[in-house]
């Protein structure tokens, strides 16, 4: 195999792998996510960030990142503006900020050992 086929198969299994779970008590549910995310998913929370867009960021994190059990999108686009505004924002971050460090503690695990 040559080494980008290595590096997908790599990241092929962590994007496949087990999801991981939070329990959020506020909402009395526990939201599912992926240990890591292709860049797809990141370029659009990225992009808003970059324009300065941080609860708009949060908010993407969440419709994007936060599963059910079986996998499948908790949220939608649809839902963004209950999100937005009918959502306690305390909590949001507390969710984004989970699904959004997992990424990051992913990233830095493969640069630590490098």
């Amino acid at each position: 195999m040559s080494v980008l086929e290595n590096a997908k198969e790599h990241f092929k299994s962590k994007v496949r792998g087990d999801l991981r779970k939070m329990t959020v008590e506020e909402w009395k549910t526990d939201v599912y996510y992926k240990p890591a995310y292709p860049f797809q998913t990141e370029s659009r929370i990225l992009e808003l960030q970059q324009q300065g867009k941080t609860v708009e960021a949060l908010v993407e994190s969440i419709i994007k990142k936060a599963l059910t059990p079986d996998g499948k999108p908790m949220f939608h686009s649809t839902d963004r503006w209950s999100l937005l505004n009918e959502v306690d924002p305390g909590v949001l971050i507390k969710v984004a900020t989970k699904l959004n460090n997992t990424t990051m503690d992913i990233a830095q695990e493969a640069v630590e050992k490098n």
